[in-house]
């Protein structure tokens, strides 16, 4: 399709240990289109992150089989430069945790303004911090400038001259900040964001949603923001992707998948959530612990959890049935397939 900027097909995740071989994501299916926001859900060990972290083909350690298109062209193919342009020019990802993202030996001026040389002249990536020296007074100098921007434009106050402050001398909202205004560095097509509001008060959390929100309207990106959060989703994703035991439980709109949940996981993560319509003591959970992926259930991942299986369930995974015209799920319970 033309408005699509990422598709995933059939991807598959392996590692190989002492134990054995876990298979952390078994066939995920997977679309973004352009100046879209799409929230990926579910319990830890889902297989969110190391989704998001195999369009960046950043999994060395682990066998990536399957099919990551970007505009098109395969990125499980690319290597060397070829990918390391790809990382620097076409995404940009903010991780969990901003106080261990910074390297807490330079400054903020340094960190961003090598990263943006690096991502605009293209210097490999095993040049050491600070990589300023590699380009002359008049790189260096239009370099400083952006950076000052970019802090500036993602709301760090007096940006020019907490470009000499260290990482320790910032908040945990600043922080976030300025690693959003490192994966803005290089212009990317795509933000790739993993629990960004992670240890942050609230107003702080709503702040960092809307800055986001913001980034991907005015430069007309798109993003993946992976979130256990249901509240952040709601508040600014398009599609919601819903992930557990490595595989995709269900997908669709934020309105279809809180208005018309299908899949009795994702039931359970809404039931799992406090509102004032809930008496105290009366929040429901998901029974059970997520499957282990040296040994994963056979069949439906989630039927040993499910308190709508089926006799069937156990004996092969379930085909994607299609609910509406964007919302989907696999489950048992609504195709008529028995036998895989």
């Amino acid at each position: 399709m033309a408005d699509t900027l990422v598709e995933i097909r059939g991807l598959k995740l392996e590692f190989s240990g002492f134990d054995g071989v876990s298979r952390v994501l078994d066939g995920v299916d997977l679309t973004l289109k352009r100046g879209e926001i799409l929230g990926i859900v579910g319990e830890t060990g889902s297989g969110k992150t190391m989704t998001a972290l195999s369009i960046a083909h950043l999994v060395p350690n682990g066998v990536l089989t399957g099919s990551v298109l970007f505009e098109g062209e395969e990125v499980l193919t690319k290597s060397g430069g070829a990918l390391q342009r790809f990382r620097a020019q076409r995404l940009g990802m903010v991780f969990q945790d901003p106080t261990t993202n910074l390297n807490p030996v330079f400054s903020i001026g340094e960190l961003l303004t090598d990263a943006v040389l690096v991502q605009k002249y293209g210097i490999p990536g095993w040049k050491l911090l600070p990589v300023g020296r590699w380009f002359n007074r008049r790189q260096r100098q239009q370099a400083r400038e952006e950076a000052i921007a970019l802090l500036d434009r993602v709301g760090i106050p007096d940006a020019a001259h907490r470009m000499n402050s260290y990482a320790h001398q910032l908040s945990g909202g600043q922080k976030q900040r300025v690693l959003i205004a490192i994966a803005l560095a290089g212009n990317p097509d795509l933000l790739i964001a993993d629990e960004p509001t992670t240890a942050l008060d609230v107003a702080m959390q709503a702040q960092i949603l809307r800055l986001i929100q913001e980034l991907v309207r005015e430069r007309n990106m798109s993003a993946i923001v992976i979130t256990h959060d249901l509240g952040v989703v709601a508040r600014i994703c398009d599609r919601i992707t819903v992930m557990y035991g490595g595989i995709v439980a269900e997908s669709g709109t934020v309105r279809d998948i809180f208005e018309n949940p299908k899949h009795p996981y994702t039931k359970g993560l809404l039931e799992a959530i406090p509102t004032d319509q809930v008496e105290r003591g009366m929040l429901r959970g998901i029974h059970g612990a997520p499957p282990s992926f040296l040994k994963p259930p056979t069949g439906c991942r989630f039927h040993p959890r499910c308190p709508a299986r089926m006799s069937h369930c156990h004996l092969h995974p379930p085909a994607v049935a299609r609910i509406g015209p964007t919302h989907e799920t696999a489950c048992y319970l609504y195709t008529d397939e028995r036998h895989a």
